[in-house]
């Protein structure tokens, strides 16, 4: 196994960290950067903002999916490999998508664009588990997660003034583009990782078996699907927030993106206080606390907006509390669902990633569904709210199953769980 050290020198390893973190935030950046444009894509594409989210709900569902192909194959057949076929699978969809004329193909593109882009968020964390020593390991998360903290607060920007300038088509040509970057960069200058093993059975009742001892087991149960109901709310917004804003608010696409980064930066600035607040304070406490702010906030939200007393500046502050919350929920449920496998990490890794934007896309074409002929944020926010709510009740139902006995307290850095 190959190890990056600073022995190396402190150029080499910069170098690595941009590129496994332009593999990780190109995901980000193929959800984030053509939400301003939704409402120019429908115009041109004759239909509404309802199927153009439709499209989104693909993406998600492709990388749902796809987390569980990879993780085998990177195992079996290297790191380099699957990585290459899924990114050229990606820029070719994203060239297509660029291309196409009508929206049922542009949902079919996004959802092989998906399946080829996920290939990456599964190689990077592979990849720092192979080229980095132990104790730097949650040194390098941590600078992974400057790079993708950027990503979803610049993407909307800029796809804002992309759209504008040059039209919705040029998005996945810079997308397309990005991806042959990261292409070349990983040819020339990152290592090879861990060496095939061909030992590894691909066969399908192994690797189900595998994923199956994972799921059924209760710790894992209770959190990864808490905090996957929970994050239900976050892509209900990602699948609203464009058509909230901008079809309903009358906001620009220059502005959205500004509303956009200012309400990631509270998820990701309450991500950074959880790592402090766990020191003195058991993840368990934090996140069951958290999801009962949450709650309440997005009762609040939705009452407001149902009866009509509310307007945009108060829906931003409101969204964003709620999402800053989501910076409590989402690392600790993820430090506490995969805390029991020392071993399974991969693949507890990968369950959790296909729970989370599964869960995601059915947030996403639910909201979508009921977008469809009315112009109201109320879907949004109501899913918003029912998903705090799920989540919760999930919690103090299934909880009683963890035997206090047995329960494993996360031994994950902060940084790290943020990137699985």
């Amino acid at each position: 196994m190959q190890l990056i050290t600073f022995a190396l020198g402190r150029k080499q390893y910069i170098i690595i960290i941009l590129i496994l973190g332009f593999i990780i935030a190109l995901g980000a950046l193929s959800i984030d950067m053509y939400l301003p444009a939704f409402k120019a894509i429908a115009a041109d594409l004759h239909t509404d903002e309802s199927g153009v989210q439709l499209s989104l709900s693909s993406y998600f569902l492709g990388i749902s999916f796809g987390q569980l192909l990879y993780g085998p194959l990177l195992d079996r057949y290297g790191r380099k490999k699957p990585l290459y076929i899924g990114l050229l699978v990606y820029i070719i969809a994203s060239v297509a998508c660029a291309l196409t004329r009508s929206i049922s193909v542009l949902i079919a593109l996004r959802l092989i664009q998906a399946l080829g882009g996920c290939a990456g968020i599964v190689a990077a964390r592979a990849f720092v588990r192979d080229l980095f020593p132990v104790k730097d390991i949650a040194k390098v998360f941590s600078l992974l997660l400057l790079v993708l903290v950027v990503s979803p607060m610049l993407a909307p920007t800029i796809g804002g003034y992309v759209s504008s300038a040059w039209g919705w088509h040029y998005i996945f040509i810079i997308l397309a583009a990005v991806a042959v970057i990261v292409v070349v960069s990983c040819i020339i200058w990152l290592p090879d990782g861990r060496q095939p093993d061909t030992t590894l059975s691909l066969k399908p009742k192994h690797i189900t078996n595998s994923f199956w001892s994972v799921f059924k087991h209760p710790q894992f149960f209770t959190y990864a699907l808490t905090g996957c109901i929970g994050m239900g709310g976050q892509y209900a917004y990602l699948a609203g927030s464009s058509y909230v804003f901008i079809s309903y608010y009358h906001v620009d696409q220059k502005h959205f993106g500004y509303i956009f980064a200012i309400i990631a930066a509270g998820l990701i600035g309450f991500s950074q206080v959880n790592s402090l607040v766990i020191r003195k304070i058991s993840g368990e406490i934090v996140m069951k606390n958290a999801l009962i702010l949450q709650c309440i906030v997005g009762i609040v939200l939705f009452g407001l907006t149902y009866s009509g007393y509310i307007n945009m500046y108060c829906m931003i502050g409101i969204i964003f509390l709620f999402l800053s919350v989501q910076g409590f929920i989402t690392p600790n449920a993820t430090a506490l669902s995969l805390a029991p496998f020392a071993s399974q990490a991969g693949i507890a890794s990968a369950l959790m990633g296909f729970l989370q934007m599964g869960l995601g896309a059915l947030s996403a074409a639910i909201v979508s569904h009921f977008n469809e002929g009315r112009l109201s944020p109320i879907p949004m926010v109501a899913i918003m709210m029912i998903s705090g709510v799920m989540a919760l009740i999930f919690l103090f139902v299934t909880n009683n199953f963890v035997s206090k006995k047995e329960f494993t307290e996360p031994v994950l850095d902060d940084a790290e769980t943020s990137m699985h």
